[in-house]
Protein backbone atom coordinates (compact mmCIF):
# COMPACT_ATOMS: atom_id res chain seq x y z
CA UNK A 1 0.00 0.00 0.00
CA UNK A 2 2.73 2.50 0.66
CA UNK A 3 4.67 1.92 -2.26
CA UNK A 4 1.40 2.16 -4.27
CA UNK A 5 0.95 6.05 -2.51
CA UNK A 6 5.02 6.67 -3.24
CA UNK A 7 3.77 6.41 -7.09
CA UNK A 8 0.96 7.91 -7.22
CA UNK A 9 0.94 10.45 -4.44
CA UNK A 10 1.23 13.36 -6.61
CA UNK A 11 -1.19 12.75 -8.76
CA UNK A 12 -3.60 12.04 -6.00
CA UNK A 13 -2.89 15.07 -4.04
CA UNK A 14 -3.16 17.02 -7.33
CA UNK A 15 -6.23 15.93 -9.43
CA UNK A 16 -8.57 14.82 -6.10
CA UNK A 17 -9.80 18.67 -5.99
CA UNK A 18 -10.56 18.70 -9.65
CA UNK A 19 -12.86 15.30 -9.34
CA UNK A 20 -14.37 17.24 -6.40
CA UNK A 21 -15.37 19.99 -8.61
CA UNK A 22 -16.92 17.95 -11.07
CA UNK A 23 -18.72 15.97 -7.98
CA UNK A 24 -19.55 19.28 -7.03
CA UNK A 25 -21.78 19.93 -10.48
CA UNK A 26 -23.77 17.17 -9.15
CA UNK A 27 -25.30 18.54 -6.02
CA UNK A 28 -27.82 21.05 -6.27
CA UNK A 29 -27.21 24.35 -6.50
CA UNK A 30 -29.83 25.55 -3.66
CA UNK A 31 -27.86 23.24 -1.10
CA UNK A 32 -25.66 25.86 -0.10
CA UNK A 33 -24.43 23.94 3.47
CA UNK A 34 -24.15 20.42 1.57
CA UNK A 35 -21.72 22.17 -1.50
CA UNK A 36 -20.07 24.02 1.54
CA UNK A 37 -19.06 20.66 3.58
CA UNK A 38 -18.31 19.11 0.89
CA UNK A 39 -16.05 21.24 -0.85
CA UNK A 40 -14.47 21.85 2.81
CA UNK A 41 -14.15 17.99 3.23
CA UNK A 42 -12.51 17.51 -0.31
CA UNK A 43 -9.82 20.59 0.69
CA UNK A 44 -9.47 18.65 4.02
CA UNK A 45 -8.71 15.34 2.68
CA UNK A 46 -6.28 16.06 0.00
CA UNK A 47 -4.17 18.57 2.36
CA UNK A 48 -4.32 15.29 4.77
CA UNK A 49 -3.09 12.81 1.53
CA UNK A 50 -0.25 15.28 0.98
CA UNK A 51 1.26 15.35 4.84
CA UNK A 52 2.84 11.75 4.57
CA UNK A 53 4.82 13.21 2.10
CA UNK A 54 6.95 15.44 4.26
CA UNK A 55 7.82 12.35 6.44
CA UNK A 56 8.20 9.92 3.41
CA UNK A 57 10.69 12.32 1.94
CA UNK A 58 14.68 11.47 1.80
CA UNK A 59 16.10 14.73 2.68
CA UNK A 60 19.98 13.05 2.27
CA UNK A 61 18.96 12.48 -1.51
CA UNK A 62 19.46 14.37 -4.26
CA UNK A 63 17.15 14.49 -7.22
CA UNK A 64 13.49 14.57 -7.39
CA UNK A 65 11.50 12.14 -5.19
CA UNK A 66 7.66 10.68 -5.60
CA UNK A 67 8.50 10.99 -9.53
CA UNK A 68 5.77 9.36 -12.06
CA UNK A 69 6.48 9.72 -15.92
CA UNK A 70 4.00 8.45 -18.80
CA UNK A 71 4.46 9.39 -22.35
CA UNK A 72 1.79 12.01 -23.53
CA UNK A 73 2.17 13.23 -26.81
CA UNK A 74 5.49 11.43 -28.63
CA UNK A 75 5.42 13.13 -31.46
CA UNK A 76 6.58 16.54 -29.51
CA UNK A 77 8.23 14.91 -27.06
CA UNK A 78 5.92 15.57 -24.28
CA UNK A 79 5.23 13.33 -21.58
CA UNK A 80 3.16 13.44 -18.43
CA UNK A 81 6.50 13.91 -15.74
CA UNK A 82 6.10 15.16 -12.58
CA UNK A 83 8.46 15.09 -9.35
CA UNK A 84 9.33 16.94 -6.04
CA UNK A 85 12.35 18.18 -4.03
CA UNK A 86 12.48 19.93 -1.37
CA UNK A 87 11.96 23.10 -2.32
CA UNK A 88 8.59 21.63 -4.40
CA UNK A 89 7.36 19.61 -1.51
CA UNK A 90 7.10 22.88 1.26
CA UNK A 91 5.26 25.01 -1.45
CA UNK A 92 3.24 21.74 -2.39
CA UNK A 93 2.32 21.34 1.67
CA UNK A 94 1.93 25.23 1.97
CA UNK A 95 -1.08 24.97 -0.88
CA UNK A 96 -2.99 22.45 0.02
CA UNK A 97 -2.56 23.76 3.79
CA UNK A 98 -4.13 27.36 2.76
CA UNK A 99 -6.26 25.86 0.19
CA UNK A 100 -8.40 23.86 3.23
CA UNK A 101 -7.90 27.40 5.10
CA UNK A 102 -9.29 29.35 2.54
CA UNK A 103 -12.55 27.14 1.88
CA UNK A 104 -13.08 27.30 5.40
CA UNK A 105 -13.42 30.75 6.00
CA UNK A 106 -15.24 31.19 2.75
CA UNK A 107 -18.70 29.98 4.69
CA UNK A 108 -20.17 33.05 5.97
CA UNK A 109 -18.19 35.40 3.04
CA UNK A 110 -19.91 33.79 0.24
CA UNK A 111 -23.86 34.01 -0.24
CA UNK A 112 -24.31 34.05 -4.04
CA UNK A 113 -23.36 31.86 -6.60
CA UNK A 114 -22.24 29.36 -3.95
CA UNK A 115 -21.57 26.31 -6.28
CA UNK A 116 -19.37 28.38 -8.49
CA UNK A 117 -17.66 29.59 -6.03
CA UNK A 118 -16.35 26.29 -4.57
CA UNK A 119 -15.97 24.54 -8.30
CA UNK A 120 -13.61 27.44 -8.99
CA UNK A 121 -11.73 27.08 -5.81
CA UNK A 122 -11.19 23.32 -5.87
CA UNK A 123 -10.04 24.00 -9.77
CA UNK A 124 -7.62 26.55 -9.02
CA UNK A 125 -6.23 24.14 -6.04
CA UNK A 126 -5.03 21.67 -9.14
CA UNK A 127 -3.82 23.73 -10.94
CA UNK A 128 -1.51 25.64 -8.44
CA UNK A 129 -0.65 22.13 -7.55
CA UNK A 130 0.32 21.22 -10.93
CA UNK A 131 2.83 24.28 -11.18
CA UNK A 132 5.14 22.71 -8.52
CA UNK A 133 5.12 19.05 -9.65
CA UNK A 134 5.79 19.66 -13.21
CA UNK A 135 8.81 18.40 -14.51
CA UNK A 136 8.14 18.36 -17.90
CA UNK A 137 7.81 22.13 -19.42
CA UNK A 138 4.78 21.59 -22.02
CA UNK A 139 2.94 20.23 -18.64
CA UNK A 140 4.43 23.00 -16.77
CA UNK A 141 3.15 25.79 -18.98
CA UNK A 142 -0.46 24.15 -19.13
CA UNK A 143 -1.07 24.07 -15.33
CA UNK A 144 0.61 27.75 -15.07
CA UNK A 145 -1.84 28.88 -17.91
CA UNK A 146 -4.78 26.58 -16.25
CA UNK A 147 -4.59 28.47 -12.73
CA UNK A 148 -5.48 31.94 -14.19
CA UNK A 149 -8.98 31.29 -15.53
CA UNK A 150 -10.41 30.28 -11.87
CA UNK A 151 -8.55 33.10 -10.11
CA UNK A 152 -9.65 35.93 -12.73
CA UNK A 153 -13.77 34.88 -12.07
CA UNK A 154 -13.08 34.67 -8.36
CA UNK A 155 -12.06 38.31 -8.69
CA UNK A 156 -14.52 39.31 -11.25
CA UNK A 157 -17.42 37.40 -9.75
CA UNK A 158 -17.15 37.74 -6.05
CA UNK A 159 -14.55 40.41 -5.78
CA UNK A 160 -15.35 44.41 -4.58
CA UNK A 161 -16.87 47.34 -6.40
CA UNK A 162 -13.95 48.09 -9.11
CA UNK A 163 -13.48 43.59 -9.57
CA UNK A 164 -13.75 43.78 -13.20
CA UNK A 165 -11.00 46.49 -13.78
CA UNK A 166 -8.95 44.18 -11.22
CA UNK A 167 -9.37 40.77 -13.24
CA UNK A 168 -8.82 42.12 -16.37
CA UNK A 169 -5.54 43.89 -15.25
CA UNK A 170 -4.11 40.59 -13.50
CA UNK A 171 -5.13 38.89 -15.95
CA UNK A 172 -3.47 41.00 -18.92
CA UNK A 173 -0.40 40.93 -16.79
CA UNK A 174 -0.31 37.71 -16.29
CA UNK A 175 -1.09 36.70 -19.42
CA UNK A 176 1.49 38.95 -20.89
CA UNK A 177 4.65 37.46 -18.74
CA UNK A 178 3.23 33.96 -19.53
CA UNK A 179 3.53 34.57 -23.39
CA UNK A 180 6.95 35.54 -23.19
CA UNK A 181 8.20 33.05 -21.07
CA UNK A 182 6.55 30.50 -23.65
CA UNK A 183 8.56 31.96 -25.71
CA UNK A 184 11.99 31.30 -23.64
CA UNK A 185 10.17 27.65 -23.21
CA UNK A 186 10.61 26.94 -27.55
CA UNK A 187 13.98 28.48 -27.34
CA UNK A 188 15.58 25.76 -24.58
CA UNK A 189 12.79 23.19 -26.88
CA UNK A 190 14.52 23.74 -29.81
CA UNK A 191 18.44 24.53 -28.81
CA UNK A 192 18.47 21.01 -27.38
CA UNK A 193 18.42 18.95 -29.87
CA UNK A 194 21.87 21.17 -31.79
CA UNK A 195 23.36 20.44 -28.06
CA UNK A 196 23.01 17.10 -27.60
CA UNK A 197 21.89 15.62 -31.52
CA UNK A 198 18.91 13.58 -29.73
CA UNK A 199 15.31 14.23 -30.16
CA UNK A 200 13.12 17.10 -28.86
CA UNK A 201 11.65 17.24 -25.33
CA UNK A 202 10.59 19.50 -22.67
CA UNK A 203 12.35 17.49 -20.19
CA UNK A 204 12.69 20.13 -17.12
CA UNK A 205 15.66 17.97 -15.61
CA UNK A 206 17.68 17.16 -19.34
CA UNK A 207 17.50 20.90 -19.79
CA UNK A 208 19.10 21.24 -16.51
CA UNK A 209 21.72 18.39 -16.70
CA UNK A 210 22.74 19.64 -20.19
CA UNK A 211 22.26 23.21 -21.00
CA UNK A 212 23.27 24.19 -17.58
CA UNK A 213 26.60 23.56 -17.75
CA UNK A 214 26.84 24.35 -21.09
CA UNK A 215 29.66 27.57 -22.10
CA UNK A 216 29.98 27.70 -25.83
CA UNK A 217 29.84 31.27 -26.92
CA UNK A 218 26.36 30.98 -29.10
CA UNK A 219 24.56 29.56 -25.87
CA UNK A 220 25.89 32.24 -23.52
CA UNK A 221 24.87 34.95 -25.57
CA UNK A 222 20.79 33.18 -26.01
CA UNK A 223 21.10 32.54 -22.25
CA UNK A 224 20.75 36.71 -21.68
CA UNK A 225 17.57 36.59 -24.06
CA UNK A 226 15.86 33.22 -22.19
CA UNK A 227 16.63 34.52 -18.81
CA UNK A 228 14.64 38.01 -19.99
CA UNK A 229 12.14 35.90 -21.04
CA UNK A 230 11.67 34.11 -17.88
CA UNK A 231 12.34 37.25 -15.50
CA UNK A 232 9.15 39.29 -17.42
CA UNK A 233 7.01 36.23 -16.40
CA UNK A 234 8.13 35.23 -12.91
CA UNK A 235 8.87 38.93 -11.85
CA UNK A 236 4.95 39.85 -12.87
CA UNK A 237 4.19 36.70 -10.54
CA UNK A 238 6.28 37.70 -7.78
CA UNK A 239 5.67 40.67 -7.96
CA UNK A 240 8.95 42.58 -8.09
CA UNK A 241 9.35 46.08 -8.79
CA UNK A 242 7.90 47.62 -11.06
CA UNK A 243 5.86 44.96 -12.49
CA UNK A 244 3.76 45.05 -9.14
CA UNK A 245 0.73 47.52 -9.99
CA UNK A 246 -1.78 44.96 -10.59
CA UNK A 247 -1.52 43.39 -7.43
CA UNK A 248 -3.30 45.85 -5.11
CA UNK A 249 -6.18 45.76 -7.16
CA UNK A 250 -6.46 42.35 -7.13
CA UNK A 251 -5.73 41.80 -3.31
CA UNK A 252 -8.33 44.90 -2.72
CA UNK A 253 -10.80 43.45 -5.26
CA UNK A 254 -10.57 40.21 -4.24
CA UNK A 255 -12.96 37.82 -1.99
CA UNK A 256 -11.12 36.81 1.61
CA UNK A 257 -9.79 33.62 0.54
CA UNK A 258 -8.58 34.65 -3.16
CA UNK A 259 -7.24 37.38 -1.44
CA UNK A 260 -5.20 34.49 1.13
CA UNK A 261 -4.22 31.76 -2.22
CA UNK A 262 -3.16 35.12 -3.81
CA UNK A 263 -0.74 36.28 -1.23
CA UNK A 264 -0.10 32.37 0.00
CA UNK A 265 0.42 30.37 -3.01
CA UNK A 266 0.04 32.26 -6.37
CA UNK A 267 2.90 34.83 -5.52
CA UNK A 268 5.23 32.27 -4.73
CA UNK A 269 4.68 30.71 -8.19
CA UNK A 270 7.34 33.51 -9.32
CA UNK A 271 9.87 32.83 -6.63
CA UNK A 272 9.81 28.92 -6.94
CA UNK A 273 10.38 30.15 -11.06
CA UNK A 274 13.60 31.73 -10.59
CA UNK A 275 14.53 29.27 -8.17
CA UNK A 276 13.58 26.10 -10.07
CA UNK A 277 14.31 27.63 -13.67
CA UNK A 278 16.53 30.62 -14.16
CA UNK A 279 19.65 29.61 -11.31
CA UNK A 280 20.36 26.15 -12.72
CA UNK A 281 19.38 26.29 -16.08
CA UNK A 282 20.49 29.82 -17.02
CA UNK A 283 23.54 30.33 -14.55
CA UNK A 284 25.59 32.57 -16.91
CA UNK A 285 22.97 34.90 -17.19
CA UNK A 286 21.55 35.07 -13.68
CA UNK A 287 24.85 36.33 -13.04
CA UNK A 288 25.51 38.79 -15.85
CA UNK A 289 22.34 40.06 -14.37
CA UNK A 290 22.39 39.84 -10.69
CA UNK A 291 23.15 43.61 -9.90
CA UNK A 292 19.79 44.24 -11.92
CA UNK A 293 18.29 41.45 -9.78
CA UNK A 294 19.81 42.93 -6.51
CA UNK A 295 18.86 46.35 -7.32
CA UNK A 296 15.53 45.83 -7.79
CA UNK A 297 14.77 43.29 -5.23
CA UNK A 298 15.92 45.99 -2.60
CA UNK A 299 13.69 48.59 -4.16
CA UNK A 300 10.99 46.81 -3.78
CA UNK A 301 11.44 45.80 0.02
CA UNK A 302 11.65 49.59 1.15
CA UNK A 303 9.06 50.77 -1.65
CA UNK A 304 6.51 48.79 -0.79
CA UNK A 305 7.25 48.94 3.12
CA UNK A 306 7.20 53.38 2.34
CA UNK A 307 3.69 52.93 0.41
CA UNK A 308 2.15 50.82 3.23
CA UNK A 309 2.66 52.88 5.54
CA UNK A 310 0.66 55.67 4.20
CA UNK A 311 -2.06 53.28 2.96
CA UNK A 312 -5.69 54.27 4.63
CA UNK A 313 -7.40 51.16 3.25
CA UNK A 314 -6.60 48.14 5.90
CA UNK A 315 -6.52 45.43 3.09
CA UNK A 316 -4.12 47.83 0.49
CA UNK A 317 -1.21 48.05 3.70
CA UNK A 318 -1.26 44.30 3.51
CA UNK A 319 -1.35 44.33 0.14
CA UNK A 320 1.69 46.36 -0.38
CA UNK A 321 3.29 44.72 2.42
CA UNK A 322 3.64 41.79 0.38
CA UNK A 323 5.67 44.01 -2.53
CA UNK A 324 8.26 44.37 0.24
CA UNK A 325 8.22 40.81 1.70
CA UNK A 326 8.42 39.31 -1.47
CA UNK A 327 11.25 41.67 -2.10
CA UNK A 328 13.28 40.14 0.83
CA UNK A 329 12.82 36.48 -0.31
CA UNK A 330 14.38 37.86 -3.71
CA UNK A 331 17.57 38.86 -2.26
CA UNK A 332 17.56 35.52 -0.36
CA UNK A 333 17.26 33.94 -3.69
CA UNK A 334 19.77 35.92 -5.54
CA UNK A 335 22.32 36.00 -3.02
CA UNK A 336 23.22 32.99 -4.97
CA UNK A 337 24.81 31.06 -1.64
CA UNK A 338 23.04 28.40 0.51
CA UNK A 339 22.13 30.40 3.22
CA UNK A 340 20.64 32.90 0.75
CA UNK A 341 18.49 30.37 -1.51
CA UNK A 342 17.55 28.69 1.58
CA UNK A 343 16.10 31.45 3.63
CA UNK A 344 14.81 32.86 0.75
CA UNK A 345 12.39 29.90 0.10
CA UNK A 346 11.76 29.60 3.21
CA UNK A 347 10.27 32.84 3.30
CA UNK A 348 8.35 32.23 0.84
CA UNK A 349 6.59 29.94 3.63
CA UNK A 350 6.87 32.06 5.85
CA UNK A 351 4.91 34.52 3.54
CA UNK A 352 2.22 32.66 2.45
CA UNK A 353 1.90 31.81 6.60
CA UNK A 354 1.68 35.25 8.13
CA UNK A 355 0.40 37.60 4.87
CA UNK A 356 -2.34 34.68 4.18
CA UNK A 357 -3.52 35.16 7.89
CA UNK A 358 -3.37 39.05 7.78
CA UNK A 359 -5.57 38.39 4.96
CA UNK A 360 -7.99 36.43 6.82
CA UNK A 361 -7.98 38.73 9.88
CA UNK A 362 -9.19 41.78 7.51
CA UNK A 363 -11.49 39.70 6.31
CA UNK A 364 -13.15 39.01 9.23
CA UNK A 365 -13.05 42.27 10.46
CA UNK A 366 -14.65 42.95 7.09
CA UNK A 367 -17.28 40.26 7.53
CA UNK A 368 -18.67 42.47 10.43
CA UNK A 369 -18.22 45.71 9.39
CA UNK A 370 -18.26 46.33 5.58
CA UNK A 371 -15.25 48.97 5.69
CA UNK A 372 -11.67 48.04 5.60
CA UNK A 373 -10.73 52.08 6.58
CA UNK A 374 -8.53 51.89 9.10
CA UNK A 375 -9.60 55.46 10.76
CA UNK A 376 -13.15 53.01 11.35
CA UNK A 377 -11.43 51.09 14.36
CA UNK A 378 -10.08 51.63 17.33
CA UNK A 379 -10.35 50.12 20.78
CA UNK A 380 -11.30 46.78 19.25
CA UNK A 381 -8.89 44.16 21.34
CA UNK A 382 -11.97 45.62 24.41
CA UNK A 383 -14.56 44.11 22.30
CA UNK A 384 -12.62 41.15 20.69
CA UNK A 385 -10.07 39.93 22.45
CA UNK A 386 -9.88 36.37 20.85
CA UNK A 387 -9.44 38.31 17.66
CA UNK A 388 -6.97 40.75 18.76
CA UNK A 389 -4.47 38.13 20.36
CA UNK A 390 -4.65 36.56 16.90
CA UNK A 391 -3.77 39.54 15.36
CA UNK A 392 -1.07 40.18 17.52
CA UNK A 393 0.73 37.00 17.26
CA UNK A 394 0.33 37.16 13.22
CA UNK A 395 1.74 40.43 12.92
CA UNK A 396 4.70 40.08 15.26
CA UNK A 397 5.07 36.87 12.55
CA UNK A 398 4.74 39.15 9.95
CA UNK A 399 7.93 41.87 11.33
CA UNK A 400 9.88 39.02 12.28
CA UNK A 401 10.01 38.81 15.89
CA UNK A 402 12.82 36.11 17.26
CA UNK A 403 10.63 32.87 18.27
CA UNK A 404 8.22 33.25 15.03
CA UNK A 405 8.44 32.25 11.98
CA UNK A 406 9.48 35.17 9.77
CA UNK A 407 12.64 35.68 12.03
CA UNK A 408 14.08 32.88 10.85
CA UNK A 409 13.42 34.14 7.17
CA UNK A 410 14.73 36.95 7.72
CA UNK A 411 17.77 35.75 9.95
CA UNK A 412 19.04 33.52 7.02
CA UNK A 413 18.33 35.91 4.03
CA UNK A 414 20.77 38.86 6.14
CA UNK A 415 23.03 35.87 6.66
CA UNK A 416 23.13 35.37 3.12
CA UNK A 417 23.09 38.71 1.97
CA UNK A 418 25.60 39.80 4.07
CA UNK A 419 27.68 36.86 2.52
CA UNK A 420 27.13 37.77 -1.12
CA UNK A 421 30.71 36.67 -2.63
CA UNK A 422 31.01 39.69 -5.20
CA UNK A 423 31.33 43.33 -5.38
CA UNK A 424 29.01 44.38 -8.07
CA UNK A 425 28.71 48.01 -9.73
CA UNK A 426 24.94 49.59 -9.11
CA UNK A 427 23.48 49.64 -12.56
CA UNK A 428 23.73 52.75 -14.61
CA UNK A 429 26.71 53.83 -12.22
CA UNK A 430 30.56 53.46 -11.90
CA UNK A 431 30.36 52.59 -8.29
CA UNK A 432 31.30 49.27 -7.11
CA UNK A 433 29.73 48.59 -3.47
CA UNK A 434 30.00 45.79 -1.06
CA UNK A 435 27.75 43.04 0.11
CA UNK A 436 26.54 44.56 3.41
CA UNK A 437 25.28 47.45 1.28
CA UNK A 438 22.45 44.69 0.17
CA UNK A 439 21.79 43.49 3.87
CA UNK A 440 21.42 47.34 4.95
CA UNK A 441 18.57 47.81 2.42
CA UNK A 442 16.87 44.74 3.74
CA UNK A 443 17.67 46.18 7.64
CA UNK A 444 15.63 49.35 6.56
CA UNK A 445 12.96 47.69 5.24
CA UNK A 446 12.50 45.00 8.23
CA UNK A 447 12.67 48.67 10.24
CA UNK A 448 9.91 50.14 8.36
CA UNK A 449 7.77 47.24 8.29
CA UNK A 450 7.84 47.12 12.03
CA UNK A 451 6.90 50.43 11.77
CA UNK A 452 3.42 50.10 9.42
CA UNK A 453 2.01 46.78 11.13
CA UNK A 454 2.70 48.12 14.82
CA UNK A 455 1.16 51.37 13.70
CA UNK A 456 -1.86 49.72 12.30
CA UNK A 457 -2.65 47.13 15.48
CA UNK A 458 -2.14 50.47 17.64
CA UNK A 459 -4.85 52.08 15.91
CA UNK A 460 -7.27 49.47 15.28
CA UNK A 461 -6.81 47.77 18.31
CA UNK A 462 -5.95 49.98 21.36
CA UNK A 463 -7.47 53.44 21.90
CA UNK A 464 -11.16 54.49 22.91
CA UNK A 465 -13.63 52.15 21.21
CA UNK A 466 -15.38 55.33 20.06
CA UNK A 467 -17.43 54.12 17.71
CA UNK A 468 -20.80 52.99 18.37
CA UNK A 469 -20.82 50.30 14.97
CA UNK A 470 -17.86 48.85 16.73
CA UNK A 471 -19.23 48.10 20.22
CA UNK A 472 -21.74 45.55 18.66
CA UNK A 473 -18.94 43.70 16.99
CA UNK A 474 -19.15 40.03 18.75
CA UNK A 475 -15.28 37.84 18.84
CA UNK A 476 -14.42 35.32 16.82
CA UNK A 477 -16.49 31.72 16.29
CA UNK A 478 -15.33 28.34 16.96
CA UNK A 479 -15.08 28.27 12.79
CA UNK A 480 -12.70 31.59 12.68
CA UNK A 481 -10.44 30.55 15.44
CA UNK A 482 -10.16 27.09 13.43
CA UNK A 483 -8.86 29.19 10.44
CA UNK A 484 -6.36 31.15 12.37
CA UNK A 485 -5.28 28.87 15.01
CA UNK A 486 -3.53 26.32 12.45
CA UNK A 487 -1.65 29.08 11.04
CA UNK A 488 -0.48 30.52 13.80
CA UNK A 489 0.45 26.77 15.41
CA UNK A 490 2.76 26.68 12.31
CA UNK A 491 4.10 30.25 13.09
CA UNK A 492 5.31 28.79 16.10
CA UNK A 493 6.82 25.36 14.90
CA UNK A 494 9.28 26.83 12.23
CA UNK A 495 10.20 29.79 14.83
CA UNK A 496 11.08 27.29 17.77
CA UNK A 497 12.12 24.58 15.61
CA UNK A 498 13.03 25.17 12.06
CA UNK A 499 15.57 22.22 11.55
CA UNK A 500 13.28 19.88 10.01
CA UNK A 501 12.56 22.83 6.92
CA UNK A 502 16.21 23.83 6.94
CA UNK A 503 17.06 19.81 6.52
CA UNK A 504 14.61 18.80 3.63
CA UNK A 505 15.76 22.14 1.72
CA UNK A 506 19.51 21.51 2.23
CA UNK A 507 20.16 19.60 -0.38
CA UNK A 508 18.13 20.83 -3.21
CA UNK A 509 19.55 24.32 -2.66
CA UNK A 510 23.06 22.74 -2.52
CA UNK A 511 22.56 21.22 -5.71
CA UNK A 512 21.26 24.84 -7.48
CA UNK A 513 24.49 26.39 -5.48
CA UNK A 514 26.98 24.17 -7.32
CA UNK A 515 25.47 24.97 -10.72
CA UNK A 516 25.59 28.20 -10.17
CA UNK A 517 28.85 29.05 -9.28
CA UNK A 518 31.41 30.70 -11.76
CA UNK A 519 34.73 28.85 -12.80
CA UNK A 520 37.66 29.92 -10.75
CA UNK A 521 38.92 31.19 -14.47
CA UNK A 522 36.26 33.68 -15.40
CA UNK A 523 35.27 37.04 -14.37
CA UNK A 524 31.68 38.64 -13.93
CA UNK A 525 30.29 40.63 -17.33
CA UNK A 526 29.51 43.26 -14.80
CA UNK A 527 33.16 44.08 -14.08
CA UNK A 528 33.53 42.81 -10.80
CA UNK A 529 36.45 40.90 -9.23
CA UNK A 530 37.15 37.25 -9.93
CA UNK A 531 34.56 36.02 -7.02
CA UNK A 532 35.19 33.31 -4.43
CA UNK A 533 32.68 30.49 -5.67
CA UNK A 534 29.05 31.40 -5.03
CA UNK A 535 28.44 28.01 -3.03
CA UNK A 536 31.20 28.70 -0.69
CA UNK A 537 30.86 27.04 2.75
CA UNK A 538 28.94 28.94 5.13
CA UNK A 539 28.02 28.08 9.06
CA UNK A 540 24.48 26.56 9.18
CA UNK A 541 21.49 29.01 9.79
Amino acid sequence: MLDWYTRNALNLVTFLPLFGALSLLLLDKEKKGLIMRTATWIALADFLLSVPLFFLYDAGRGGFQFEFRRCWIPSIGVDFYVGIDGISLLLLLLTTFLGFISILSSWAAISERVKEYYIFMLVLQTGMLGVFISLDFFLFYIFWEAMLVPMYFLIGIWGGPRKLYAAIKFFLYTLLGSVLMLLGILALYFYYPKVTGGAYTFDITEFIKVLGPLTTPEWLQMQNWIFLAFFVGFAIKVPMFPFHTWLPDAHVEAPTAGSVILAGVLLKMGTYGFVRFSLPMLPAATRHFLPWMLTLSVIGIIYGALVAMVQKDWKKLVAYSSVSHLGFCMLGVFALNQAGITGGVLQMINHGLSTGALFLIVGLIYERRHTRMISEFGGLSKQMPIYATLFMIVMLSSIGLPALNGFIGEFTILYGAFTIPFRFAIPGLSLHVPAIFWSCCAVLGIVLGAAYMLWLYQRTMFGKLDNPENAKLEDLDLREVATLVPIVACCFWIGLYPKPFFDILSKPVADIVERIQEPQTTRLATGGESPAPAGAESPRP
